[in-house]
């Protein structure tokens, strides 16, 4: 939200990628416009309610503003947690200038994701969410929110990190501990799982390759990883066999919009697409956002008024 800082302008300007007045410019003006505050979502997620969290920001953009007299506004957007129209007017009304979806897209047609993982999305519930390590940062232990109900993912893969942080290489990994590696999630042995997993970086980057073959911790990583990177795969492509490894990253947003549309036309995941989705959603919104204002005036507004249900959108 700040102007980019005047060293960076000053190379930029020595470099002849930005001429004197363009850098004189740029210290007027923040670095970024439009800012999206993500709260409890699928994948990589804080998991902080909206509620709590786009406040804190909004006041920071308004300290900002005032304190370098934009002449335009920042403008800030939300997502995490939007599945229903309530859930978006709530967004508005906290004074989003914009919203995002993300888990109940997954969903749609559109999605790329199998038909199989779109029906588990369209089952899923409220609850029906989990972490998991994710698969770009398992070293660090950080993790993404993901669907639990039908896929034995998180669990599979919460047993690997644990496994990374006890055991000082592959061949440390108890007899127990590997057979069951080697059963229910590689379904290969750890030997092939490495020699599948070096072809692939050998192609990609072979770098990686030189360290793992240097550090045994390393190579159990690597081949953790590619457990954790093939399982997104599976659910877009629908491996046969592999439904209970499925990764879908997916957040509470999905059970709210699934008890939402129940009985409706987008109780069907193959009639959800992102323009039907969007619009009930954003009428729906506008609706409940009506109905908020006559109640505040004083005028007696039923409960049914909030009660937008999903309908064909021109």
């Amino acid at each position: 939200m700040e102007p980019p800082p005047d060293r960076m302008l000053e190379a930029l300007v020595a470099e002849g990628a930005l001429t004197a007045d363009e850098a004189r410019l740029a210290r007027l003006l923040p670095v970024a416009e439009d800012f999206t505050v993500e709260s409890d979502s699928g994948g990589h997620t804080d998991n902080r309610p909206l509620s709590a969290l786009f406040p804190v920001i909004a006041g920071l953009r308004d300290a900002i503003v005032a304190e370098r007299a934009y002449p335009r506004p920042i403008r800030l957007g939300a997502a995490g947690g939007l599945g229903t129209p309530q859930a978006v007017a709530a967004a508005f009304a906290l004074g989003a200038d914009y919203v995002l979806t993300g888990s109940v897209n997954q969903a749609c047609v559109e999605s790329g994701l199998s038909a199989e993982g779109r029906q588990m999305l369209a089952q899923a519930d409220l609850a029906d969410v989990i972490m998991a390590p994710a698969a770009d940062m398992f070293e660090l232990g950080v993790e993404v929110q993901v669907l639990r109900r039908g896929t034995m993912f998180a669990q599979r893969g919460a047993r690997l990190y644990d496994l990374y942080r006890s055991a000082p290489s592959l061949d440390a990994i108890g007899a127990a501990d590997r057979a069951r590696l080697e059963k229910e999630v590689f379904r290969q042995s750890l030997g092939e799982a490495w020699q599948g997993t070096r072809d692939f970086w050998m192609a990609r980057d072979p770098r990686e390759v030189t360290k793992a073959e240097a550090d045994p911790r390393h190579k159990m990583a690597l081949v953790f990883r590619s457990y954790l990177g093939r399982a997104s795969r599976w659910a877009i492509t629908g491996e046969p066999g592999r439904a209970a490894d499925y990764q879908i990253w997916c957040g509470p947003a999905m059970g709210a919009f699934n008890r939402w549309v129940r009985g409706s036309f987008l109780e069907d995941p193959d009639q959800r697409t992102v323009v039907q989705v969007a619009r009930n959603l954003m009428e729906g919104a506008a609706v409940v956002t009506r109905a908020s204002q006559l109640r505040a005036a004083g005028a007696p507004v039923p409960a049914a008024a909030y009660d937008f249900r999903p309908r064909r959108l021109a």
